[in-house]
C-alpha cells in the first residue's frame, strides 16, 4: 500500500459514523434532557454504579467538531485495518480500544482528577495504531492539502497536538485518556505477536504422489479369464461354446466380448438347426 484517499468507506466503519452522528442528533433534539447524556458518558468515580458506561461513552460524541475529528480519523484508516482484520474482528477491536481508553481513566482517576468523558476518540485513535503499525510508510492525502504525509507522521501529528491539549488541559476535554485508545491498540498487537513467536513453527508434512505400477496377470488371482480365441464364429466347436458357458458361469453375460456374443448366437442358432 503506497497512498490511501478518503473516502472510500468499509461497512463497519460507515456504521460506527453513523451511530456516532444519529446518537448526537438524538441527543441534540429528541432526548435533549441531561439524565440521559449523563447516564451514558464515563464517569470513573461512579464506574461500579455504571459499569456499562465503559462502552457507551464511546458512541456519545462531545459535540460537532469531536463528532468531525473521530469520523475523519475512522475514515483515513479505518477501511484498511476492517479489510485487514476482517469486519467482525474490527468492531471487536474498536470496541476493545474503546474499553482500554476507559479502564486508563479509571486507574488514573486513583491519583489525578479525571472529569467524565464520552466521545470516540480513544478507539478511533486505536485504530490509527493500527494502520500505524501495518504501513508505516504509507502516503495519507487529506484534501484540499495538496503533500501527503505519511501514515506514522499524520498519526504522530494528531497524537501531539491532543497530548499538548491533555496537558494544558484548559478546554475540559478528557485528551490524554483518549490516547488511553492507541495505548490499548499497542498492547494487543504487542502481546499477539509475542504469542505467535512461541508458538513452535508445525512441520510441513510431505506430499506424497500415489505410485502407478503395472500389475501381472498372474498376480490378479484366479479372477481373470481371458477372451476365449475365436477363429470364424461359423466353424466353433463344442470345446469353444462350452469355455463361453463356463465363462458366463463365472462372471456374468456382462464379462463376454462383443466377437464372444457373437459365436454364442451362431452356436445356438446351429442347434435349434439340427434338432429341426
Amino acid at each position: 500500500m503506497n497512498e490511501i484517499r478518503a473516502l472510500r468507506l468499509t461497512p463497519w466503519v460507515t456504521r460506527l459514523i453513523a451511530i456516532n452522528g444519529v446518537i448526537l442528533l438524538l441527543l441534540s433534539t429528541v432526548f435533549t434532557d441531561p439524565r440521559f447524556f449523563n447516564a451514558l458518558m464515563f464517569d470513573p468515580s461512579s464506574f461500579i454504579d455504571r459499569p456499562w458506561t465503559a462502552v457507551t461513552y464511546m458512541f456519545v460524541p462531545g459535540g460537532l467538531a469531536p463528532l468531525v475529528v473521530s469520523s475523519l480519523v475512522l475514515a483515513l484508516f479505518g477501511p484498511p485495518v476492517e479489510r485487514r482484520l476482517g469486519g467482525r474482528q474490527f468492531g471487536a477491536y474498536y470496541l476493545y480500544c474503546g474499553v482500554g481508553a476507559a479502564l486508563l481513566a479509571l486507574g488514573l482517576g486513583t491519583f489525578l482528577r479525571v472529569d467524565p468523558f464520552v466521545g470516540a476518540s480513544g478507539p478511533a485513535y486505536g485504530v490509527g495504531l493500527a494502520f500505524v503499525l501495518f504501513w508505516p510508510k504509507t502516503r495519507v492525502a487529506i484534501a484540499p492539502l495538496a503533500t501527503p504525509f505519511t501514515a506514522l507522521t499524520l498519526f504522530a501529528g494528531l497524537a501531539g497536538i491532543d497530548l499538548i491539549l491533555g496537558i494544558l488541559g484548559r478546554d475540559g476535554i478528557a485528551h490524554l485518556v483518549h490516547l488511553g485508545g492507541a495505548v490499548a491498540g499497542y498492547a494487543f498487537f504487542r502481546l499477539q505477536s509475542i504469542g505467535n513467536r512461541r508458538q513452535p513453527a508445525k512441520p510441513v508434512p510431505t506430499a506424497r504422489r500415489a505410485v502407478v505400477t503395472p500389475m501381472r496377470v498372474q498376480e490378479m488371482g484366479g479372477d481373470f479369464r481371458p477372451a476365449v480365441a475365436v477363429g470364424n464364429p461359423t466353424n466353433s466347436t463344442d470345446d469353444d461354446v462350452d469355455l463361453l458357458l463356463d465363462k458366463i458361469s463365472r462372471f456374468g453375460m456382462e464379462s463376454l466380448t462383443s466377437q464372444e456374443r457373437k459365436l454364442l448366437r451362431e452356436a445356438s442358432e446351429r442347434k435349434r438347426r439340427e434338432q429341426h
